[in-house]
């Protein structure tokens, strides 16, 4: 008998130790368990640390799950586990894995739009991604429903969508993404904004409309407010517009721009074309920033009407079309 209570401890001693070897094995020991460069484990809202530790058992991220219990209750961290898609790519200890997870450092992709760009070119980078295909970003963006309270005239969400870098998971869908940039694009109008445009009789159709010119005409901070301040003094009295990236985008809605602007692509007939056309286009011809926004709302109070490029990425302004001309022949003669 006395024998045999010495082999039951003698039993329990190696349990003991063996399992005392795993938690510690697990503590200092990085474990890679799973096939490839890196493992996906998606941890829905509502799992406890139990059902976690075992997703991260079956994925091959941790050893087992003796070690990672041990590891919630040393750390505390059971409650504060949070729910995402987590990304391993590389051998982790499980206090490790159980600190990126309490962080709540979840897998996002960065997609960044930079300002000025159209729906078509948005939906090109989408697909670049790998979020999904370029013509599903296109038909969420074609659903003017978002913005109907704020532009009832809009077809599409061309202008609505806000340019910014976004932090998103793998499984967002096109539908999200839209929303998402609609609703930056609401929050970038800022109410001293559009009380600049409204005081100046804008709608907001034709606040996008005028800041998706800017954002296509300059990318120069200081040169915003200038040329805003030529369109708007050109409608105040009537004279064309005369914008080219307005003919590029009619062009390019028919399929019909290669990349070269021609005098005689000056005559395509689309009520987008302002040589053709009075006023501004029937929309905006891209997705402006919040400074072309702003420019659009506060042009400078300056007369001119009349500004071209110096070949350098920066415009000479002019108010006469004498002075235009001079300033014409001067970039011109410089190009050449």
């Amino acid at each position: 008998m006395k024998r045999l209570a010495i082999w039951i401890l003698i039993l329990i001693l190696v349990v003991v130790w063996f399992a005392a070897f795993r938690i510690v094995l697990a503590e200092v020991s990085p474990y890679q368990g799973y096939a490839g460069s890196e493992q996906f484990v998606d941890i829905a809202h509502g799992s406890g640390p139990t059902s976690i530790g075992r997703r991260l058992a079956d994925a091959g991220v941790i050893r087992d799950t003796l070690g990672y219990r041990f590891e919630i209750l040393r750390s505390g961290e059971g409650r504060r586990l949070q729910a995402g898609e987590y990304r391993f790519d590389r051998p982790m200890t499980v206090s490790e894995v159980v600190a990126k997870i309490a962080r709540g450092d979840v897998y996002l992709i960065p997609i960044t739009f930079r300002e000025g760009l159209t729906i078509r070119e948005m939906a090109q980078l989408f697909e670049s991604k790998g979020l999904g295909p370029a013509a599903e970003f296109s038909i969420q963006a074609s659903d003017a429903q978002l913005i109907r309270n704020v532009d009832p005239a809009a077809k599409d969400l061309e202008g609505y969508l806000f340019p910014d870098t976004y932090a998103m998971t793998r499984h967002i869908t096109a539908a999200q993404l839209v929303s998402r940039m609609v609703t930056g694009f609401q929050k970038a109008l800022a109410p001293e904004i559009w009380s600049a445009a409204e005081a100046r009789g804008l709608s907001m159709r034709a606040l996008v409309t005028l800041a998706s010119i800017v954002e296509k005409e300059t990318g120069k901070p200081e040169e915003r407010p200038l040329v805003a301040a030529v369109y708007a003094n050109r409608l105040k009295i009537g004279m064309a517009l005369q914008c080219d990236p307005t003919v590029i985008y009619a062009l390019e809605r028919a399929h019909k721009y290669d990349g070269n602007l021609t005098r005689e692509n000056l005559q395509f007939d689309s009520p987008y074309n302002t040589y053709r056309y009075p006023g501004l286009p029937p929309g905006p011809i891209a997705n402006p920033g919040r400074a072309s926004l702003e420019a659009a709302a506060r042009p400078a109070d300056v007369p001119y009407l009349y500004f071209v490029s110096r070949g350098d990425g920066s415009h000479a302004f002019a108010s006469t079309l004498e002075e235009h001309n001079r300033n014409v022949n001067e970039f011109q003669r410089h190009r050449h």
